[in-house]
């Protein structure tokens, strides 16, 4: 047996649909500008570009319904409402047909965004860590096994905060599919099951303030929630 210095932190993990058993969370990657019209707000050209990455700790984690407080170092935290993917076998250097194979499940999520650290990190070509992969930055729905719903061609994905409709987009209109995303991901990266894929945002993207409610929904996965909380 292992002497550890200090106890060994909790395995980060997200309820499956249906049962009593949880997925357990390995890395968490985000895919970024895989809408059309987002990339057009965030001031970018939505052509067909490789796709580009950031990550999120596992430990940000966070579960739907929960209350969160507002975080430190920021004064414009915004929203993102995302397909989330789980997968569910071991993927590297794998065609599009065979990363589809190896998606487990989908759940809705939040990639939360500190969104003045991420504009100021861009203009000084400076990584997105800071406002991406904070605490409590990634928040997930119950996962639903890729079995019970299908592939999630299209279907509508929205987002409201407190009642009012902020974003509306179908996963029709992501730029790049999750397979083509689960592929090229694993062109960089050896992927295992545990890992997550948060697979871009549609427009409206916007900031939230303490007392705010958020929820969110996907067509087949259903919804998430978020409470804003004070500042710590």
């Amino acid at each position: 047996m292992s002497n550890f210095v200090f106890p060994p932190a909790e395995i980060p993990s997200a309820p499956v649909r249906g049962t009593d058993a949880r997925y357990a969370v390995r890395r968490i990657f985000c895919v970024g500008r895989n809408y059309a019209d987002h990339a057009r707000e965030m001031g970018s050209d939505p052509t067909r570009e490789p796709p580009f990455y950031f990550t999120k700790p596992a430990t940000a984690l966070t579960p739907s319904g929960a209350t969160v407080p507002y975080p430190a170092a920021t004064r414009d935290y915004h929203h993102e409402m995302e397909l989330v993917i789980a997968l569910g076998a071991p993927v590297f250097k794998a065609t599009p047909e065979a990363a589809a194979a190896a998606i487990w499940g989908y759940a809705p999520g939040l990639d939360m965004t500190r969104r003045d650290l991420q504009a100021e990190a861009k203009a000084a070509g400076r990584p997105w860590d800071t406002a991406k992969g904070f605490d409590q930055s990634a928040i997930l729905g119950e996962i639903v096994r890729a079995s019970e719903v299908g592939p999630l061609a299209r279907g509508a994905i929205t987002l409201a905060v407190n009642g009012v409709q902020k974003q509306r987009g179908d996963l029709a209109d992501m730029i790049w599919s999750q397979a083509e995303i689960v592929s090229n991901l694993s062109q960089l990266y050896r992927l295992h099951p545990g890992d997550l894929i948060y697979t871009g945002t549609p427009a409206g993207v916007g900031a939230v303030a303490a007392g705010d409610v958020l929820t969110g929904r996907i067509e087949g996965l259903g919804e998430i929630s978020l409470t804003v909380g004070p500042a710590e």
